[in-house]
């Protein structure tokens, strides 16, 4: 039995994405985001808005995938040390990012197709109040992407968080159709062209579907353990396999957060070294906090490689 103490060849699975001020942020734009909901759908019935109900709706949408986001922050933040999840819990960040992105799609699909059917459909607008009320819409919308904007761009800087990413993105998602949704109003008040309200609803959905489709594609790569940058995969090789006459054999690496990779390395040698050794060949490669290496002794003389 050993009677040395273990922490010291144990590794930490506490990999969870914690953004404190992104989560009081994300809170605030919830408040923010559920009253215009309300005050937009209600003036949509009122005054006869089409755009403007379906902002509203569009809006209510975003509450729920906000509400996503903090649940995802709290539950990893809650789990962190839980045994139950071998990696820790740093991709429910992730999960959250692709939960939203999903909300992203049936919400660009929902303004699609009530957009469409807008163009053959002839609605008697209060212009007046229904310009005002999106314009109070877009201020929320600019103040919410003003709390959530420090919070991506030090993301950027500091590791990335698809959680965020994903509310910060739906925030755009908002002001965008606030912006559509005013310049509607205003084409059909001044010009007549009532027709334009169905066209810029049109142009939200296929914006708002390309950004779906870019934070699936993200979040999926990580939830389904995808490729990693190949010049990370190149700077492992290169720091293993320039050292005495090691060649990895074997090399598998994956997220564990958006912050933190693992791996797995198989490498045959002449000289085998103890794990420790080959890991330190790997510390200047960034965010790499998961290693497992397996040495293997290469007994034939010389010991040749096929490419």
């Amino acid at each position: 039995m050993h009677i040395h103490i273990l922490e010291k060849w144990q590794h930490s699975h506490d990999f969870a994405v914690v953004r404190e001020q992104a989560e009081k942020n994300t809170r605030i734009v919830i408040i923010l985001t559920a009253a215009t909901m309300v005050i937009e759908i209600i003036a949509g019935l009122v005054f006869g808005s089409m755009a403007l109900l379906a902002d509203g709706w569009h809006m209510a949408t975003h509450v729920a995938a906000f509400g996503i986001t903090l649940f995802a922050y709290r539950y990893a933040r809650n789990n962190a040390n839980n045994p139950q999840y071998t990696f820790g819990t740093g991709k429910v960040s992730v999960l959250g990012g692709f939960a939203s992105a999903i909300a992203l799609a049936v919400i660009a699909l929902i303004m699609g197709v009530e957009s469409l059917m807008r163009l053959f459909e002839s609605q008697s607008i209060r212009f007046n109040e229904a310009i005002a009320v999106a314009v109070l819409g877009l201020i929320i919308n600019l103040i919410s992407a003003n709390l959530l904007q420090e919070d991506h761009d030090h993301d950027h800087h500091h590791g990335h968080d698809h959680n965020l990413q994903a509310a910060y993105v739906h925030v755009l998602a908002d002001a965008l159709t606030s912006i559509l949704a005013i310049v509607a109003l205003c084409g059909g008040k001044f010009l007549g062209w009532i027709w334009l309200d169905a066209i810029m609803g049109i142009v939200g959905a296929i914006v708002i579907a390309k950004w779906s489709y870019n934070l699936i594609q993200d979040t999926g790569s990580v939830l389904l353990d995808g490729t990693v940058d190949k010049q990370i995969q190149l700077a492992i090789l290169t720091a293993i396999e320039g050292d005495r006459d090691n060649r990895v054999v074997d090399l598998h690496i994956w997220y564990l957060s958006p912050d933190h990779l693992a791996a797995t390395i198989s490498l045959v040698t002449h000289y085998p070294q103890p794990p420790d050794y080959y890991k330190n060949l790997l510390k200047s490669i960034p965010n790499l906090a998961h290693i497992l290496i397996e040495v293997n002794l290469c007994e034939e003389v010389p010991c040749t490689f096929a490419n």
